[in-house]
């Protein structure tokens, strides 16, 4: 017979020098529940297990539809999104095993599941992901794009900024400071757009240097972790190969 409770165990942290500690909880069960809603279950009755009254789960949530990306968490020990995990998928046909929840191992944790992804963001500004735009005038129509080339960029103007793929990298660590697949990606979007292309040769220097491209061990567990299916080890393979043309380039210039 099936259980008529989630068994949830999360791990908790109520500020970001607290130790952590984990809690468990029993949720009534119904159809259809993904990790988000079971949240929501616990803010309307922060009691755990053991009937001891408790907070709610502090996470980070917005668009729940895998858009936003904010949502990225660790749920059974895997990077993903929790308004796209769905309860019966985690709990086995019985709904009888346990679902444990724990913020992204590899960001600092604010608290609870909430965690300081803002590495992503500076990690941007370094390969000046953005096209230019000089004032706020009119600037008319931009340059025409190539169909060809919208469909080589549209799959990675998808990436929501969930940083699954640093969770996952082996290669993003304190050590390396290794920028990440997300941010390679996005130079690459930022290259192929005809006004983007005026600051492809910075970008690609910013890559050449400490934790650039040359820190990517081609693991590819990004590709895989991906939820939104970018292409991001051809992405890397080909900056790759743009950022030591690039270093060829600035070497007989000299």
């Amino acid at each position: 017979m099936a259980s008529s409770t989630i068994k949830v165990e999360i791990k908790r942290q109520s500020t970001p020098d607290a130790p952590s500690t984990t809690e468990n909880f029993e949720i009534p069960y119904r159809p259809g529940m993904n990790i988000t809603s079971l949240l929501g279950e616990i803010a309307l009755n922060p009691v755990d297990v053991s009937g001891k009254p408790t907070t709610p789960i502090t996470y980070d949530a917005n668009c729940l539809e895998e858009i936003c990306g904010s949502c990225a968490m660790l749920i059974n020990g895997k990077a993903r999104m929790a308004c796209s995990a769905l309860v019966d998928k985690l709990t086995g046909p019985n709904h009888d095993q346990p679902i444990t929840l724990a913020p992204l191992s590899k960001f600092p944790v604010v608290r609870d599941l909430s965690v300081d992804r803002s590495v992503l963001f500076e990690n941007l500004k370094k390969v000046k992901a953005w096209v230019p735009i000089d004032g706020s005038y009119d600037l008319g129509a931009g340059p025409r794009q190539a169909p060809q080339i919208q469909e080589q960029r549209y799959p990675l103007s998808n990436c929501i900024s969930c940083t699954i793929c640093m969770e996952v990298c082996p290669q993003f660590n304190d050590v390396t400071n290794f920028v990440g697949a997300a941010t390679i990606a996005q130079a690459k979007l930022f290259n192929m757009d005809p006004s983007g292309s005026v600051l492809k040769s910075e970008r690609l220097r910013a890559l050449a240097g400490d934790g650039g491209i040359q820190e990517c061990g081609f693991a590819q567990n990004c590709v895989q972790a991906c939820p939104k299916q970018l292409p991001l080890t051809e992405a890397i393979s080909d900056m790759g190969r743009d950022v030591f043309i690039q270093q060829v380039k600035d070497l007989f210039a000299r």
